[in-house]
């Protein structure tokens, strides 16, 4: 009995060993045919994939064999602009927090929040009539001094003609009293035009053009000529300035440009992509601040369409020179590695050569280059990862980008076919 089951056994054993095999077999099949597809979506063809045994080597050898697909692009000379970037706040032209100049009961609020007023335009009234009244005060006194004056000039004319039945004291006394009388007259009129003044400041008048802010106060309260919140803030939009930094190392070409005449400065928004407005630069400070090492400028912008706005923090582009014909490919072209900068060309057996370069400056899309290449060449600008100096391509030509004005490439890595799946079969536990 014991050995019938350990001959049960053994033949159980030996079946299953037989199944494993067979279906070890049937994978190993698949794995070669897998492979040969894969070989003939790349071009290498079927049957190199067998040649290499079925094995991992030779399904390794035909993944990378064949061209590679690469876009390129053609140097070209064209004028460059030599920009420098800097982040600036904008600030209104001018600022202006209306006050009250007289104490009074504020009658009436004559704006708007937000609305566009023109320098004289009357923005509140305070209360006139006590001013009126001081006005009226002062204006009798200067009457009552003038009537004064001219009886004292009456009785110096007298006491000159009595001559010598006047004395001579009583005669210079009346003298005395004329000219005090002149004077009187004086700080009468100076009063008059003090009270004037004070009447005037009742009414309460935009001091420039500009927006009208948040109103600070409101009809009926009692305002006063110390108080420093005021009535209404007035922000002057048209034009506008924009202050910015940028580092010491630029001053010289900074002043060099501004000999030249205008130097035009671009305002962009947070990205740096979309044009806001263009202006000039104003002014350049007199000192370089210490603890930064920056110096700081101020431009000009007319500001009609209202895109830049006080407070507002953009992105300031300053133009200082135009490179003329110069030597250029997209930015996209240009590598780096522990040599420096370069370029994979392509010659004309479609092989690609590894190019050192010197960049002069990279604006948006577009590369200056000082040396390294000539006009005509072609520079591949994708897959750049996957080439090697010597390796084999399949060049496309970019097509034009609006943008730049040069080649530059629309499309992305080009895409190959994928491979089936390599399944691999483990043997169970």
């Amino acid at each position: 009995m014991l050995n019938a089951i350990r001959a049960g056994g053994v033949l159980l054993i030996a079946a299953a060993a037989a199944a494993w095999y067979a279906y070890d077999q049937a994978g190993a099949t698949r794995t070669r045919d897998d492979a040969d597809v894969a070989s003939a979506y790349r071009g290498g063809g079927g049957g190199g994939g067998g040649g290499g045994g079925g094995g991992g080597g030779g399904r390794g050898r035909h993944r990378f064999s064949g061209p590679i697909d690469v876009v390129t692009t053609p140097v070209v000379r064209q004028d460059v602009p030599v920009n420098v970037d800097g982040i600036g706040t904008v600030e209104a032209f001018n600022t202006v927090t209306v006050r009250a100049r007289v104490d009074g009961l504020l009658q009436k609020v004559e704006f708007t929040e937000g609305q566009e007023v023109k320098a004289g335009d009357l923005l509140a009234q305070i209360d006139p009539r006590p001013y009126e009244a001081k006005l009226s005060q002062v204006q009798g006194i200067k009457a009552k001094d003038e009537a004064q004056l001219a009886n004292a000039k009456l009785d110096l004319d007298r006491a000159v003609k009595l001559g010598q039945f006047a004395t001579q004291q009583t005669v210079d006394t009346q003298r005395a009293v004329v000219r005090q009388l002149e004077a009187a007259l004086q700080t009468d009129q100076a009063n008059i035009d003090a009270a004037a003044l004070e009447l005037e400041y009742t009414s309460i008048r935009a001091p420039i053009s500009g927006r009208t802010g948040v109103r600070l106060i409101d009809a009926g309260n009692f305002v006063r000529a110390r108080e420093s919140s005021g009535i209404v803030i007035i922000t002057q939009l048209e034009p506008i300035s924009v202050a910015f930094s940028l580092p010491q190392q630029h001053l010289e070409t900074v002043n060099r440009a501004l000999a030249k005449g205008k130097v035009a400065v671009a305002a962009l928004d947070a990205d740096g992509k979309r044009l806001w407005e263009e202006g000039v630069l104003a002014v350049l400070d007199n000192r370089i601040d210490p603890q930064t090492g920056t110096i700081r400028l101020k431009a000009t912008f007319a500001n009609t369409e209202r895109k830049l706005w006080p407070g507002q923090f953009v992105n300031v582009r300053v133009r200082l020179d135009t490179v003329k014909d110069g030597t250029v490919v997209p930015s996209a072209a240009v590598q780096r590695n522990s040599s420096g900068t370069f370029v994979y060309m392509v010659d004309p057996e479609n092989r690609v050569e590894m190019r050192p370069i010197r960049v002069g400056q990279i604006e948006g899309n577009v590369a200056l280059v000082e040396s390294g290449l000539e006009p005509g060449q072609k520079v591949v600008v994708t897959s750049q990862e996957q080439l090697r100096p010597g390796a084999s391509v399949t060049p496309t030509e970019a097509t034009a980008d609006a943008e730049s004005g040069i080649s530059a490439p629309q499309i992305t890595s080009p895409t190959r076919p994928e491979a089936a799946p390599n399944r691999r079969h483990r043997r169970p536990p």
